[in-house]
């Protein structure tokens, strides 16, 4: 390269310094405006996530951006890792407190995960929290003295176990809720051992989230909703999105979302295992899509085995959605030993059919999911 080549570059190199110094100088203002708008929820008591506001303000910056001659998803995709940041700023701020009355709340199992994560929320909201855990229970009847809310994050092993046998004698005023990914039995344990309101709750996410803008909380209504409204309230101003289902719809619809899924997953890292196989070399050679793949499945075994036991063997018609999936799997083998293209082809457009348009629209999330995870991929894999 000529002198005057690398001059040249370093100039602009150089101007283009300048100009991400002014891009940290916009995002620091950024941050601090939305920090001021967190104060402003904050006393109002609104939601921290405002999907109105957020798609209207997407649609102008994207029209804005087209009209200068920027890729729309581009100002897309950095406004949403912006608000991500954002959200998590908001949180720092604390919440509205819904029940400022409301006695103790008691959460069971607190020093987990989970339980942990719903104890900061709650503390952020202004609430008197107590955790009681297995060691805890010779002081139960002090901890549990005038709880108003009484959260039950156990394995789900023991969750109807810990509910029957230790939670018969709590306030009749006292709402009683459960944050298991399976819901009918613990709703059945809940409603039988307590007189008083009741509510089964599934956080559709791990406890690692920075924030619960936009999460998913299943909500089961046990009795007497008008008593629980508050805490449902809650959760919606800490930005979650609550989707109301029937307990044995619910257990239904986690047989294939979390335990085949899971079980699959288990397998599929069981085989690599076996097969003695190179992530290091899978690695170098494997598209975006399939590091994605890969993550996921590395994902699970990088958590506690304690926990997907729990799920995979918590439920009693797993084994049905499970074998229905080997039985697939072992006629989709036949057909590449037999070698036949042509029923394998009709197979697959008879599922793309069954999708419909969901099968586009999962492409274009998709696509904007691998291209993260290939701006993301290190140089040296």
């Amino acid at each position: 390269m000529s002198e005057q080549t690398t001059q040249a570059l370093e100039a602009l190199r150089d101007k283009i310094d300048e100009v991400d110094q002014q891009l940290l100088d916009l995002i620091r203002k950024r941050l601090d405006l939305v920090a001021r708008v967190g104060v402003v929820k904050h006393g109002a008591g609104l939601p921290i996530y405002a999907p109105a506001r957020e798609a209207n303000m997407l649609a102008k910056r994207r029209a804005e951006a087209s009209d200068m001659g920027i890729p729309p998803q581009l100002i897309e995709d950095i406004l949403r890792r912006l608000m991500r940041e954002s959200y998590l700023n908001e949180k720092d701020m604390g919440f509205k407190q819904v029940k400022p009355d409301l006695g103790p709340v008691v959460i069971i199992g607190g020093n987990g995960a989970l339980g942990k994560l719903f104890a900061q929320m709650l503390s952020l909201s202004g609430y008197q929290v107590r955790s009681l855990d297995k060691d805890d229970w010779a002081e139960a009847d002090a901890i549990l003295d005038g709880a108003g809310l009484v959260l039950v994050s156990v394995p789900i092993s023991i969750t109807c176990e810990v509910i029957r046998q230790k939670l018969a004698g709590l306030p009749e005023h006292c709402v009683l809720a459960d944050l298991t990914s399976i819901k009918a039995a613990p709703l059945k344990a809940m409603l039988e051992t307590h007189k008083g309101p009741v509510i089964g709750l599934h956080p559709m996410f791990g406890p690692d989230v920075g924030s619960l803008a936009k999460q998913v909380v299943v909500v089961c209504q046990g009795r007497a909703p008008e008593q629980c409204q508050w805490l449902l309230d809650q959760i919606g101003i800490w930005g979650a999105r609550l989707v109301e289902a029937e307990a044995e719809k619910h257990d239904e619809a986690m047989q294939l979302v979390q335990a085949m899924r899971h079980f699959s997953t288990f397998v599929y890292g069981l085989n690599l295992c076996r097969e003695e196989a190179d992530i290091a070399s899978l690695l170098q050679f494997s598209s975006p899509i399939y590091r994605l793949e890969l993550a996921m499945v590395g994902r699970l075994f990088a958590q506690s085995p304690e926990l997907y036991a729990d799920i995979i063997f918590a439920q009693d018609h797993s084994q049905q959605a499970i074998g229905d999936y080997l039985d697939n799997y072992r006629q989709a083998l036949e057909l590449l030993k037999r070698g036949d293209r042509e029923t394998f082809k009709q197979w697959f457009s008879e599922v793309s059919q069954w999708f419909g348009d969901f099968a586009p629209q999962f492409r274009n999330e998709s696509r904007a999911m691998l291209q993260s995870v290939n701006d993301m991929k290190p140089a040296h894999s």
